[in-house]
């Protein structure tokens, strides 16, 4: 016997809402299904989407150049991005496994030791012997520490020796963000429309300011925040490989890292300077004191040059996106990592304060 009356509505909406919650539960079943077969490559495609906005403009004059042919300009420019980035990076890669993991196993050896004083500096009148002394001072103390935090250091190990081992996959990402970037290059006209498409879409009549703004953020942060530090620690990293600093890959590492954070690189060449000069007062100290002062103060000329709209962000963002990208994703995580921190703090901030102009959103650089 049928139902009638409001005992009909009442069937009529429970029928509507499970057909509704069915609906909805298979296309949140199909969204987590794609998402799940999509994540191994979701940091390469944001890295590629990365690439493309910030050489896109350099991408349009070349187009031009060879006749407005799309295809050929995409190419050109994944041929040059794989040539300048990979080689560098894979040498640096290479020299970085050796050196991480040697500095793995001293710590999980415990055999991390300050080394012996030259004996040139206890010899030096009247600040000798007291830097004598504070050196055999901080020996002592430094292996007593480190015998207390044995199993700290251990597993600092262990995450540096996953870190190594996860640099081959580093580099393979690099370069299918790189093919990526290629195609979404010679694609750029749908994507653009697809883009504001969903911005409008999603976000209204404000959507397409808010495309220009994230695009202008990721230019600006890979630019004149990546940009700067990536050009800072190739300095860094030539200085040291010809001084013949030990570690000098990992060395470069983190001064890129110092870089990317706004703090430079002057933390780690003060220690190679000194380094280098403990093994005596020649010619080649000197001349590597000099290119450590001219890397040091490069990132002055080097960021008003890269520098555009969009990269005013916090230098807070800018930390948690590069160490959380380092620690989450490894290599490629230290230069996707603080771009969608970056594009993340400036989207947010147009969301808590929607009626407020958009900044970098009227004019584009």
């Amino acid at each position: 016997m049928r139902p009638t009356g409001a005992g009909t509505d009442d069937f009529a909406i429970a029928r509507l809402s499970a057909e509704v919650v069915v609906r909805v539960g298979l296309l949140l079943l199909l969204a987590v299904w794609c998402f799940s077969i999509a994540e191994p490559f979701l940091v390469p495609i944001i890295w590629g989407m990365v690439i493309a906005v910030a050489v896109h403009r350099a991408y349009e004059r070349l187009r031009r150049l060879v006749g407005g042919r799309a295809g050929l300009a995409a190419t050109l420019v994944s041929t040059v991005l794989l040539l300048v980035l990979i080689v560098p990076l894979a040498l640096l890669s290479r020299a970085l496994v050796d050196d991480v993991a040697g500095l793995a196993g001293l710590l999980d050896r415990g055999g991390l030791s300050v080394p012996p004083l030259p004996g040139w500096v206890a010899a030096l009148p009247l600040v000798g012997s007291p830097i004598e002394h504070f050196w055999h001072q901080a020996s002592a103390n430094l292996g007593q520490a480190l015998s207390g935090i044995e199993p700290q250091l251990r597993s600092i190990g262990v995450w540096l020796l996953s870190f190594v081992a996860g640099a081959g996959f580093g580099m393979l990402s690099f370069m299918a963000a790189i093919v990526i970037a290629g195609v979404l290059l010679a694609h750029s006209v749908p994507s653009q429309r697809l883009a504001l498409a969903l911005a409008v879409r999603l976000m209204g009549p404000r959507g397409a300011d808010l495309v220009l703004l994230a695009e202008n953020t990721i230019r600006g942060v890979a630019r004149g925040v990546l940009g700067t530090a990536l050009i800072q620690s190739i300095l860094v990293g030539i200085g040291f490989v010809v001084a013949a600093i030990p570690g000098a890959a990992f060395l470069t590492l983190i001064a890129f890292v110092l870089s990317v954070v706004q703090i430079g690189p002057a933390l780690v060449l003060l220690g190679a300077v000194a380094y280098k000069f403990s093994l005596g007062l020649t010619l080649g100290s000197v001349l590597f004191l000099v290119w450590c002062l001219f890397t040091s103060i490069s990132d002055n000329f080097l960021r008003p040059i890269l520098l555009s709209r969009g990269g005013d962000v916090p230098v807070w963002v800018i930390l948690i996106g590069t160490l959380g990208g380092l620690i989450a994703h490894g290599l490629i995580g230290l230069f996707v990592g603080p771009i969608v921190m970056s594009l993340g703090y400036r989207l947010f901030q147009v969301w808590i304060e929607p009626e407020a102009p958009l900044p970098d959103a009227v004019s584009a650089p």
